[in-house]
């Protein structure tokens, strides 16, 4: 029979966290049928030889070089057979339950083309896993700390929605693609992962692209899943600051280059190249 669902995992150098990521996909399934792919970029930690070991239903792509996140995927969604696709993290621990809640979220909003869960840190807060998308005013106001000065404010707090406590179901505009699960119909009709975002920004770019072709993403504070948030990334830290701020500035050629107000639009162009450089100059100290 065709899997209920198929879980896309793109791994690089966390063998402990992939390990209890998928343990966790065993123990919280249920009677769902699973199809699970895990892309490995060429980690240096054995982390294709423990799943070849210890999860052998898993299937696995190791790649010769790191594709990162995008590339890879696109690598899984290629051979994904289920009507429904999970992109999950290795650095997620799955609740139980949690993939049963995202299931009947799917069947109560059938404009949605997309559910996450309500991530939560190690020590069980809450993460704050959505944002509005990253428009020019939110950006500005957000830059100018007026979200700091006034965080119950719908307006100045837009971008990184500091009013909402993110413990009610709603739709979002973008929630971390670490847990998302998605209508095959709805990633045929807007297309896959845009490898010009290779580690950042290609979830808000998915998201926007839903959006347009006029779909909903909602969270589902009811899904719970531990995030052991930037295992991977914290690795080289560094040069993902840079590649964080270069895929901001790519993501705003794409959507508001054009579109956006002149003013508007050279402004938060500046800011995030002034931010790239204070932000390199702060982790080189």
């Amino acid at each position: 029979m065709p899997p209920d669902l198929s879980v896309c995992i793109v791994n690089w150098n966390t063998r402990e966290l992939l390990a209890a990521c998928l343990g966790s996909l065993e123990r919280t399934r249920g009677a769902l049928r699973l199809q699970i792919i895990c892309v490995d970029n060429a980690s240096r930690d054995d982390s294709a030889a423990m799943v070849r070991t210890c999860f052998p239903a898993v299937e696995l792509i190791a790649n010769d070089t790191n594709r990162y996140y995008a590339a890879g995927n696109n690598q899984a969604l290629e051979r994904a057979a289920a009507p429904l696709v999970l992109l999950l993290n290795p650095d997620i621990v799955v609740h139980d339950g949690a993939l049963q809640e995202l299931l009947a979220a799917l069947e109560r909003h059938p404009e949605a083309g997309a559910v996450a869960p309500q991530l939560l840190l190690l020590d069980g807060s809450v993460q704050r896993s959505c944002r509005s998308f990253p428009d020019p005013a939110p950006v500005l106001w957000e830059a100018l700390g007026l979200s700091r000065l006034f965080p119950r404010s719908r307006r100045f707090g837009r971008y990184r929605m500091t009013w909402w406590d993110h413990n009610d179901e709603r739709p979002v505009d973008q929630p971390m693609a670490s847990a998302l699960l998605l209508r095959r119909a709805a990633l045929e009709a807007v297309g896959r992962f845009d490898e010009q975002f290779p580690m950042f920004f290609n979830d808000v770019d998915l998201c926007r692209r839903l959006r347009d072709a006029g779909w909903q993403v909602w969270f589902v504070p009811e899904a719970k899943m531990t995030h052991h948030h930037g295992a991977g990334t914290r690795q080289v830290r560094r040069a993902m600051v840079a590649a964080s701020h270069d895929s901001f500035l790519r993501y705003y050629e794409k959507h508001y280059r054009g579109r956006a107000p002149l003013p508007a639009y050279w402004a938060v162009r500046a800011l995030l190249r002034a931010g790239k450089w204070w932000r390199l100059a702060r982790t080189q100290r």
